[in-house]
């Protein structure tokens, strides 16, 4: 039996909604979903709405499962911002909206002008946007606190190569 137009439409709002929700930046949220689902997307999607809300570049941290998933990220939050650079302004003013669930008559000038600064701002970060692994964030924990966490400082996590040699 198949569902009805109508009842996959529904799931499709479902979705979308939910994305929406989970990109909300006054909200905590938890992103977990299948491959293909949305889940970098809705993480684009909040960074751009916490830069557009005049948070710091190096004040937000995104954290990913794999190096493939962190360099996807960061690839498509540059390619955003970058696009807003140099887009007409009636179109960001189109694209912000939908972003924020907001009118488009809602933003000035001078908001259009801060999302188009995003990109520069971005660049300009010292040590760039913060979206890693889980792997390099437990790294970097552990070497700012290796007393706490019973280990010696100045250690160093062991590379692929390193790890297969020791099993071997």
């Amino acid at each position: 039996m198949s569902a009805s137009l109508d009842d996959v439409w529904q799931d499709y709002e479902d979705a979308a909604r939910g994305q929406a929700d989970a990109a909300r930046p006054e909200a905590s949220a938890w992103v977990e979903a299948n491959a293909g689902s949305g889940k970098t997307r809705v993480l684009i999607d909040r960074v751009a709405r916490l830069l557009l809300r005049r948070a710091e570049p190096d004040s937000i941290l995104c954290v990913t499962y794999t190096k493939a998933a962190a360099s996807e990220m960061q690839k498509r939050l540059f390619e955003r911002l970058g696009d807003w650079c140099v887009m007409e302004a009636d179109r960001l003013r189109e694209e912000l909206a939908n972003l924020e669930g907001r009118t488009r008559e809602d933003y000035t000038d001078e908001e259009i002008g801060r999302a188009r600064e995003l990109f520069a701002k971005a660049l300009e970060t010292p040590g760039g946007l913060r979206i890693e692994t889980i792997h390099a964030f437990c790294g970097r924990v552990l070497r700012r606190f290796p007393l706490e966490a019973g280990i010696a400082p100045g250690f160093s996590e062991l590379d692929d190569d390193e790890a297969a040699e020791l099993w071997d």
